[in-house]
């Protein structure tokens, strides 16, 4: 049973978050090829909104687009993770839940190209 009383409050909930955090993204790098790429896509793009002339708010645009990339896939992980934790047996639920979740992705993707392209393309 769930005890809310003794739950972790003040400064020893947000170290253990911190390391709940850094648990899963260590986790996401070890063994999500697609986290890899789109934390390398992150990685190199990010510097290159440093070298066009556009204004910190399109700036910023750019690079929140590329973070809701990353932050997705994690999202569709956890989908991924709880859905076979549940069972590893094919079911059409336990399918559209992936078939969700990844298409969650794509449209980060779309979402990202199109910020972009409409920063980018005079």
């Amino acid at each position: 049973m769930y005890d809310s009383n003794n739950k972790p409050k003040g400064i020893k909930r947000i170290l253990l978050a911190t390391k709940h955090s850094k648990n899963g993204l260590s986790w996401m790098l070890e063994n999500e090829a697609a986290f890899r790429q789109e934390l390398l896509m992150l990685l190199v793009l990010v510097p290159v909104t440093f070298l066009v002339d556009i204004s910190k708010y399109e700036q910023v645009a750019l690079i929140i687009s590329l973070i809701f990339i990353v932050f997705t896939e994690v999202v569709n992980t956890a989908i991924e993770a709880v859905v076979d934790r549940i069972g590893l047996e094919i079911h059409p639920l336990s399918g559209l839940a992936k078939d969700l979740g990844s298409a969650a992705v794509l449209i980060s993707l779309v979402m990202a190209i199109i910020v972009w392209a409409a920063v980018l393309i005079p």
